[in-house]
This record gives C-alpha cells, structure tokens and sequence, in this order.
C-alpha cells in the first residue's frame, strides 16, 4: 500500500476543518433571548387573538428554534452543505404547516 493518498493534516477532509469557539458571553446572550421568548409565549398565551393564537405562538416557537439551531447546533459555523441541509429541514416543516393549515381553513365547519 503506497502512502501517496495519505494526507496527515487532513487538508482535503471538511470534516475535520478547525472548530470555531463560542464565547460564554454569546451562549449566555442566546439564553437570555430564549428566555424572553419563553416569556412572550406566556404572556401571549394569556391575550385572546382570535384565530391568530395559534400563529403568534408558531411564530415565537420558531424564533426560538432558529436561535438553538443556529447557536447551540454550530449551525452558524458549519459548511455551507450543513447550512444547505438545515434550511431544506425548515421548508420542509414550512410546507407541512402550510399544508396542514390550508386543510383546517378551507373545511366546512358545523356544515354537515
């Protein structure tokens, strides 16, 4: 076996590129943000909005995902690949949700 292939510092590996360093102050920044989108879920939970309920308290779970996906996951500091399959994972959910909700609306409710 010839070590022609052999590639010691593992240049043509992406997966083994130099990992980048979070601060504390950053993780503690993000947990504050999560906090307070804990607290607007409550508080929104508490004021009656009629159908938009359910949309306010989609939009706040979906802020707070993004920030643990993009913080916590290193999703920030991945490859573009990484990047690329997250966000497909996101406009999947999307369509779900739309499609899901497009079906609640558009039935006969009390009609039959």
């Amino acid at each position: 076996m010839s070590n022609q292939y052999h590639d010691p510092a593992n240049v043509n590996n992406p997966e083994h590129q130099e990992h980048h360093i979070v601060s504390p102050k950053v993780y503690l920044g993000i947990f504050g943000i999560l906090m307070l989108g804990t607290v607007l879920t409550v508080v929104a939970s508490m004021i009656n909005m009629g159908p938009f309920n359910p949309v306010v308290a989609l939009a706040i779970a979906v802020t707070k995902a993004v920030f643990v996906v993009l913080f916590f996951m290193h999703v920030k500091y991945s490859s573009r690949l990484v990047k690329l399959t997250v966000g497909c994972g996101f406009f999947t959910f999307l369509i779900l949700v739309i499609m899901s909700l497009s079906d609640y609306i558009s039935r006969a409710w009390g009609l039959w």
